[in-house]
């Protein structure tokens, strides 16, 4: 006998689609921060997705504490984007260590989004261009912030799916036998029994 499975539960793998999509758009708009942390997301993911398979609930816990940990890293996303306290767009180029002006793919990709080249501007860095984004339904800052909040979302989902199946398992490994049948309070081991018996001795 085994430890039986939970209920199955499409969580993981969409945690793990929207892990996969937020890592495309970073990468295309080379947020290298971003990425690094996506990629850690996605390992977190798998190794939820194999504690629940292999019943380790170990696994289950480190993913869970893992989750939290990706909260905090999307409340401080969402906090940059919306320019809380002093995290400015314009000064602060975090998301991509700090290596290069490139900003959210979304800025020039946006829905409805037209970008104008601004030609021979004195503004423009060496091996670089300004552009004029207009026209955009939505702004790139308030798409990114629903993305992060999203992940927050599915992660406070998953961080009580883990809590729960690596409960399940651990009570399910308290009350499973692994003697094979013995009740652990009615069984008793054998006692030895002496082949000398002592003889009282007269003097």
């Amino acid at each position: 006998p085994g430890v039986p499975s939970p209920d199955p539960c499409p969580l993981p793998a969409l945690l793990q689609v929207a892990a996969l999509e937020r890592q495309i758009f970073d990468f295309l708009g080379y947020q290298w921060a971003p990425i690094l942390a996506n990629f850690l997301h996605i390992m977190a993911v798998i190794l939820g997705i194999f504690g629940t398979i292999q019943y380790r609930s170990r696994y289950l816990m480190m993913y869970a504490v893992w989750l939290v940990l990706w909260v905090g890293w999307n409340a401080f996303i969402i906090c940059f984007y919306l320019e809380v306290g002093r995290l400015s767009q314009d000064r602060d180029f975090i998301m991509t260590f700090n290596t290069s002006l490139h900003r959210s793919w979304w800025m020039e990709n946006g829905p409805g989004c037209l970008v104008t080249p601004v030609l021979n501007s004195p503004l423009a860095p060496e091996d670089h261009h300004v552009i004029t984004v207009s026209g955009c339904l939505l702004d790139y800052q308030y798409i990114e912030v629903v993305s992060s909040a999203t992940q927050i979302f599915l992660a406070l989902f998953g961080f009580v799916y883990a809590c729960y199946v690596s409960k399940v398992f651990l009570e399910e490994e308290d009350s499973f036998d692994f003697i094979g049948g013995f009740d652990s309070y009615g069984y008793q081991a054998p006692q030895k029994t002496s082949h000398l018996q002592l003889q009282p001795l007269y003097t």
